[in-house]
């Protein structure tokens, strides 16, 4: 049996457009209505969390969580810029108010990939300003809904946010190759994050701010050396630009080449957040495919959750756990796991992701590293960004016609951790070893 330490945050996180539903005035509404999410999928009432979060708290509270992530929409606090929406504020205080209501501490994140559509028309972060902008509202909520919050991370991914929108064109604005784009951006909102961790210090000096990354491992699909090479590059752009940031106040090179220095971010961190879902092969490209996808690539015979609608979601890894809390031990601050999950409609691998994550997570612990609290992503099934609804990331399957929830197997296991506190012998020998059953090539729609 694996005991986990007393007081350890058992979670799950969402985020406020993959969960709310319609009403905001963010980025992603207009992508989503532009065509740019695969097989033309919108949101729509997703989960229905802005007329109706209650009830799946409700069953947060049934698995015994003692804690929630969630985040605040900006285009919904501000949809006209300096034109504050009272009653969504009051929505948001309800919502923490419910959370703590059921014996849950919240942690808020202020930016999950959304803002205004008016400020992405100015530029987003690339923009002048733009980190000034961001605290200003970052202030205003913080200030408005800290009787109920003490735990705030400001940046949700920016890695993700910065590769997806101006590498890999999956996000707004949709460019592609633009590496300097990519650093600016990540220069931009950490100099938005050390802003705003001022300000809410200045308030607030109990107040906790972090900042969530995600985290992937990258593994050579050979030893060329085009193949290291390469994936030694995303490991530095990608997993390690917040860390070098909070630690020297500059990009690796060659990023650091294309953007100035920050070094008033440098140790401005409480704690940090950790995303870990997956591990991608990576192979240099040299014909188009590979070209398109960045050279990153799943071999069949991996483990791993349902493909997207065009290419593999990743591998299921949770060793990758293991190296992402060493790296960022550097920082010196408590760790959480912010998320951690697999999309897997029939719950063929979810089990076991959750088993060996966790079992990752305690061996960490039992090293010595500050490893604070676990976040299942999440408790239902979601709209996934650009994937629509193939992707389903539940504890709990939503149906799309009816809305009801129910629960897969994987809920009833995470109940059983959280309730003991720990990972038994049985789970531990149940889930040793991954499933051997492939992922189907589309996992529909329904």
């Amino acid at each position: 049996m694996l005991q986990f330490p007393e007081g350890f945050l058992w979670g799950v996180a969402t985020s406020a457009h993959q969960f709310e539903g319609p009403g905001s005035n963010n980025q992603w509404q207009q992508w989503e209505q532009q065509g740019h999410v695969r097989q033309g999928f919108r949101c729509g009432d997703t989960c229905d969390w802005w007329r109706n979060a209650e009830g799946d708290l409700d069953l947060c509270r049934e698995l015994g969580l003692n804690a929630i992530r969630v985040s605040i929409d900006w285009g919904r606090i501000e949809p006209v810029e300096a034109e504050w929406n009272h009653l969504a504020v009051a929505r948001y205080r309800a919502l923490l108010e419910s959370i703590r209501f059921r014996g849950m501490k919240p942690m808020v994140t202020l930016h999950h990939f959304t803002h205004p559509q008016w400020f992405e028309e100015r530029g987003g972060f690339l923009a002048r300003g733009s980190a000034e902008r961001f605290a200003t509202y970052a202030d205003r909520i913080v200030r408005e809904l800290s009787d109920y919050c003490d735990t705030w991370i400001t940046f949700n991914e920016p890695n993700v946010l910065a590769a997806f929108g101006y590498v890999f064109g999956e996000f707004p604005p949709g460019l592609r190759n633009r590496a300097t784009e990519f650093a600016k951006a990540m220069i931009s909102m950490h100099r938005a994050h050390s802003i705003v961790y001022n300000q809410i210090h200045k308030e607030h000096p109990n107040v906790r701010v972090g900042i969530a990354s995600n985290w992937v491992e990258f593994q050579p699909a050979t030893d060329a050396a085009s193949d290291r090479l390469l994936a030694n590059f995303y490991a530095s752009a990608f997993n390690r630009s917040s860390l070098q940031l909070l630690t020297s106040g500059a990009m690796e090179f060659p990023l650091n080449t294309m953007v100035a220095d920050i070094p008033e971010v440098i140790g401005k961190i409480d704690f940090f957040g950790l995303n870990v879902y997956n591990r991608l092969h990576v192979k240099a490209p040299f014909n188009e495919l590979a070209l398109r996808t960045g050279g990153l690539f799943v071999p069949p015979e991996a483990p791993q959750g349902d493909r997207g609608a065009e290419l593999p979601y990743g591998e299921a890894y949770p060793a990758a756990i293991s190296a992402a809390i060493a790296e960022y031990s550097r920082l010196d601050v408590p760790l959480y796991i912010t998320e951690n999950g697999v999309p897997d409609r029939t719950d063929r691998i979810r089990p076991w992701v959750i088993v060996q994550s966790l079992a990752r997570v305690h061996e960490c612990i039992s090293s010595g590293y500050d490893v604070r609290g676990y976040f299942h992503w999440s408790i239902i099934d979601n709209f996934e960004w650009s994937e629509g609804w193939e992707l389903r990331f539940g504890l709990y399957e939503l149906d799309l016609q009816t809305r009801q929830r129910r629960p897969r197997p994987s809920a009833a296991i995470y109940r059983n951790i959280i309730q003991k506190n720990s990972l038994s012998d049985e789970l531990l020998g149940r889930f040793s070893d991954p499933p051997v059953t492939s992922p189907p090539l589309s996992a529909g729609t329904s």
